[in-house]
This record gives structure tokens, C-alpha cells and sequence, in this order.
């Protein structure tokens, strides 16, 4: 396959990956090609950790870190040390042909590291996953994440939602890549302690004390922050594994957009497509 000035090998292009659709191989490659323009400005640059799952989105998965040593020269890579003495090369996706090689490998999911080359011991955003622990929490999920928008607000951070593609709410708050990791984390964990005091004095928590239970189980649940140095997240437009929603991505409809506006519908910034307002000009953050 040429895309643009690379021949991309794709192996078994018919081999079927997501059988209750009769999609492909072939067609998951066509999928991020269609949307590489939206989806790379939030891979560039960012250490890429693998999760292939060679026989489909049915099939068994594994994890890779180390990008195979004969990977075309079109895929970038970065070294990194572990503080057990350990180090390995991680691909960087940067370009359309380096994203059609990754879904080659099986790769229907997208993770990345919360931080740049070079600065990747210092994270360029915070994020605050809040998933529900049960079922029927979803309303609760949305009243944490507006309390931790308004948080935020107070604290001169702009914020952004996402469909985390599993259950809940990633908010995001794009910060300067200028404190280590560590940092980030205790401010995060300070940002969601505030809104979950925040809703539990609010009028409609008191009424309830099942409802202020309820939100402090999510705010507390074991990974709300994942700014961690090991963690990494699901990278906008991408595609999920089996049980998760299809892809994850912002919300149809946001009170919130990023630059100031709001209301949905409008054409994507980077590439034309249909999204929310509110995404524009949110490539440095994702």
C-alpha cells in the first residue's frame, strides 16, 4: 500500500478482525488512514506502547513495549530507562504510514504515554479517569467531571472531556510539560479531593446520602489519576478492544469547547471532519 512517499506492507488484509461486522484487517488499516489527520496530532511524538491482538478483537491480545528492531525507517523511536535498571526502544507513531504499520500488527488499540520527546519524564497534560464501579453510576460519573470542570475553571486550567471508550470520563487539562510526573499526580489527586467535597456539600448530594456514596466510590476508585510515569491512555480516535465501546473520542455535545465557544456540529480544524466546537485547536493537549 503507498502512503505518501512509503510502501506500507499490509499482511492478510482480508483476515477478519472484528467478525460480528465482517470488518477486516484491511478495512481497520483504511479506518485510521481515514482519520490520521485528526488522530496524529495526539500520537506525535509520544512514546507508543503496543497492544496487538494479532487474531482479531476476539482473539488473545499481549502487550509489546519494544518496537521490533526491523521496523521500517519511517517509524521513529525513542529509548527509555525504567528506574529498575531496565531500558527499551518504544515506537513513535508520527506520520500516516507509521500508523498503517502499528494496525498491521494488530494494534486496534492506540496507547500512548502522557508525555513528549523530549521532555518525557514530564507530562504536557493531567488526566482524571472516572469510571463507574457499578451499574447506574453514569449520572454520577457526570456530576464528578463537572465538578472537577469547575475545579479547574477556578484554577485558570482549561479542561476537556473524553469517552475513556470502556465505561467512563477521561478529563484532560493540557498543562507545560515542566514538572516531573510525580507533581502532577499529588495535583491531580488535590484537583479531584476539591470537586468531591465540592458535590458532596452540594444541595442535591445532601439529599441523598446514597448519592454522595456513590461519587465518593468513583472519585475513589483505585485509578482515578493516571498521571503515572508507567500509565499511558487511549489516544483520541482510536478503536477499542472487545467489551469497551467502538472508539474514544469527546462527547457529541460539550458546554465546553476550546476556544471559549460552545455548541456542537462544527467541522474538525485539522482535518474537516464533523466534531464537537470545542475540540478545535486541541492537538497540543491530546
Amino acid at each position: 500500500m503507498r502512503i505518501g512517499r512509503h510502501d506500507v506492507a499490509i499482511s492478510n488484509p482480508d483476515k477478519l478482525f472484528f467478525p460480528a461486522r465482517g470488518l477486516t484487517k484491511g478495512d481497520l488499516v483504511r479506518y485510521y488512514l481515514d482519520v490520521a489527520e485528526c488522530a496524529l496530532p495526539h500520537l506525535r511524538r509520544r512514546p507508543f506502547h503496543m497492544k496487538r491482538y494479532p487474531n482479531g478483537v476476539d482473539g488473545d491480545f499481549f502487550h509489546q513495549k519494544r518496537v521490533p528492531a526491523n521496523h521500517p525507517p519511517y517509524v521513529d523511536e525513542v529509548p527509555v530507562s525504567f528506574p529498575s535498571g531496565h531500558s527499551t526502544v518504544f515506537a513513535i507513531v508520527d506520520n500516516a504510514a507509521a500508523l498503517a504499520w502499528v494496525a498491521n500488527l494488530g494494534c486496534i488499540e492506540l496507547h500512548t504515554w502522557h508525555s513528549r520527546v523530549p521532555e518525557i519524564e514530564k507530562p504536557d497534560y493531567l488526566l482524571i479517569d472516572l469510571d463507574p464501579s457499578a451499574e447506574g453510576q453514569w449520572p454520577y460519573v457526570r456530576e464528578i467531571a463537572l465538578a472537577v470542570r469547575e475545579v479547574m475553571d477556578e484554577l485558570g486550567l482549561a479542561s476537556f472531556p473524553k469517552t475513556s471508550g470502556a465505561t467512563g470520563l477521561h478529563v484532560l487539562a493540557p498543562i507545560r510539560p515542566e514538572l516531573p510526573f510525580p507533581e502532577v499526580r499529588r495535583f491531580a489527586k488535590a484537583a479531584t479531593r476539591r470537586s468531591r467535597r465540592r458535590r458532596g456539600a452540594s444541595p442535591t448530594a445532601r439529599a441523598s446520602s446514597s448519592t454522595s456514596d456513590r461519587m465518593r466510590e468513583i472519585a475513589q476508585s483505585p485509578a482515578p489519576i493516571r498521571c503515572a510515569r508507567w500509565r499511558t491512555r487511549a489516544s483520541r480516535r482510536r478503536l477499542r478492544g472487545p467489551r469497551s465501546r467502538p472508539s474514544t473520542q469527546p462527547p457529541s455535545r460539550s458546554r465546553r469547547c476550546g476556544n471559549g465557544s460552545a455548541g456542537p456540529g462544527t467541522r474538525c480544524a485539522e482535518c474537516g471532519a464533523g466534531r464537537p466546537r470545542w475540540a478545535r485547536g486541541s492537538a497540543s493537549w491530546a
